[in-house]
């Protein structure tokens, strides 16, 4: 099968790892279907890389909630990040998957502090890459994380997998049933029409770039659907 996109960045919010039945902070599932997903991709000769969030350990907002200033709160969300990308890192490690995991800032022995040099050798081997800790900033969400590092390690795209939704709407298509899918759309158009899918900083940054990002459902299928340039969900360019 030919690919359209060689080295991709694959969004995952902290939420697509949770299990929800049980409350717990992992589903064993969800890590393992998130692992086959990544091993499929690499499988085609795609180079991986991942960005993940924090919303099943600390979801944004939740620090005004507790009375604790923005700035802390987000310390303990790119702190979490780093715990998921650990997550994902063993889960793709047991599957047979090469993997490895930095941290935007320095952390804990676990994970290697971050450099774009040390992250393109480690695409170039064959391993998929998972860079947590956000920016290593706070104020600064993993949308705009995900962009900042799908420009610096040359990606030429961003999969953004969505639970329960295919792609970007005009509204939300849970609440409004005149909602209608928008196969197209610029980084521009994200930030005059105020789209929901990724927030203003992030859109700022790809707005004159060549990263394409394609919106869609998260099932199996449509990674290697999408790898392969299907027409598939939204497709948002510069």
């Amino acid at each position: 099968m030919s690919v359209k996109y060689k080295r991709v960045l694959l969004k995952v919010s902290g939420e697509a790892l949770e299990d929800k039945a049980d409350g717990q902070v992992f589903s064993e599932q969800m890590l393992k279907g998130l692992a086959d997903q990544i091993g499929g991709l690499v499988k085609l000769g795609v180079q991986v890389i991942v960005v993940v969030g924090a919303g099943n350990i600390m979801r944004g907002g939740q620090g005004a909630h507790l009375g604790m200033p923005q700035a802390e709160a987000d310390d303990i969300g790119m702190l979490g990040t780093v715990i998921n990308s650990l997550a994902i890192k063993g889960t793709l490690e047991k599957e047979g998957i090469k993997a490895k995991a930095f941290s935007s800032f320095e952390a804990l022995k676990p994970i290697a502090y971050y450099t774009r040099r040390e992250a393109l050798e480690a695409l170039g081997e064959g391993e998929v890459v998972i860079v947590g800790g956000g920016t290593g900033n706070p104020f600064f969400t993993t949308d705009s994380a995900a962009a900042l590092r799908a420009l610096e390690l040359d990606a030429q795209a961003i999969l953004m997998a969505k639970n329960g939704v295919d792609g970007v709407y005009t509204a939300d298509p849970n609440k409004d049933r005149d909602a209608k899918l928008i196969k197209k759309t610029t980084y521009r158009e994200i930030l005059t029409l105020g789209l929901k899918v990724m927030d203003a900083t992030a859109a700022g940054l790809l707005l004159n770039s060549k990263v394409v990002t394609r919106v869609f459902s998260m099932k199996p299928e449509n990674f290697a659907k999408v790898i392969g340039g299907e027409d598939l969900g939204t497709v948002i360019t510069a």
